[in-house]
């Protein structure tokens, strides 16, 4: 998902980054964009230094937080915040750890991965620690060498329910960075990218 810096957009187009630039696709989200079977209309190209990249799910079905292929609790869809949000520092200390995700596709197969940046407040009492904010994005690829099963851990997640397009699967931990200071940070995550941020 992608916003022209120029236009003050809520939700942002889902995209294509081709090279320097990001051709907007004809689907209202991610979600209805694999709905239609990973294939929509092209429409309109931008510099992509002249786009905003935001969350490529802004409000998830529902998020499921792994630690490995058969462990998962459920995180709070309404966390989810854009590469570049402000986050909030609801007590004094903040850390942050960063994950790789499976983004759920057509008919509850993985439709790509993209990164997170779960942030966590120690001096709150669990589950509230981790209920706040998490970071979502920048881009989500269609390919990733990764050595958690993502399939395991998908076909557990289905078991006696069905996934919808949109579901984030959230991996084990890659990277802790504990006691971050206020201001700017870049969080990178291998196989998508640089994620950013500005905390208070």
């Amino acid at each position: 998902m992608f916003t022209p810096r120029e236009l003050e957009l809520e939700r942002g187009w889902p995209g294509r980054i081709d090279g320097a630039e990001v051709v907007q696709l004809a689907a209202q989200t991610l979600q209805s964009f694999f709905t239609g079977g990973s294939s929509a209309r092209e429409h309109a190209r931008y510099v992509l230094a002249d786009v905003l990249l935001r969350a490529p799910v802004l409000e998830p079905p529902a998020v499921r937080v792994f630690e490995d292929a058969e462990t998962f609790a459920f995180g709070n869809p309404s966390a989810v915040r854009s590469p570049g949000a402000f986050i909030a520092r609801p007590g004094e200390r903040l850390d942050v750890v960063t994950r790789l995700v499976a983004v759920i596709g057509l008919d509850g197969a993985v439709g790509g991965w993209t990164g997170v940046a779960e942030w966590r407040a120690p001096g709150l009492a669990p589950p509230k620690d981790r209920d706040f904010a998490l970071l979502l994005g920048p881009v989500v690829e269609t390919e990733l060498a990764d050595g958690f099963d993502w399939e395991a851990a998908r076909a557990f997640a289905e078991l006696n329910t069905r996934l919808r397009p949109g579901d984030l699967l959230v991996g084990p931990t890659r990277e802790v960075h504990e006691d971050v200071a206020s201001g700017p940070i870049e969080l990178p995550i291998d196989g998508v990218g640089t994620l950013s941020a500005l905390v208070a």
